[in-house]
């Protein structure tokens, strides 16, 4: 699964541990979901979404394998 997190933590020029410490997840799990070593639940992505204040598909995408 391709993800935009990075993108828009860029555009609102917060690091991992602050959209961490928004969201009361670890840096780490930030870090994992960015990489795509770690699909975040559906809540988690919904916040993530919330919080940048766009929808869960501008931020997650399926890739052709998944």
């Amino acid at each position: 699964m391709k993800n935009t997190i990075k993108v828009e933590r860029a555009k609102k020029n917060i690091t991992q541990e602050e959209l961490a410490q928004k969201l009361n997840v670890s840096r780490q799990s930030i870090n994992a979901i960015e990489t795509g070593k770690f699909i975040p639940s559906t809540v988690l992505a919904l916040k993530i979404a919330r919080y940048f204040k766009i929808s869960v598909h501008e931020i997650f995408e399926l890739e052709k394998d998944d």
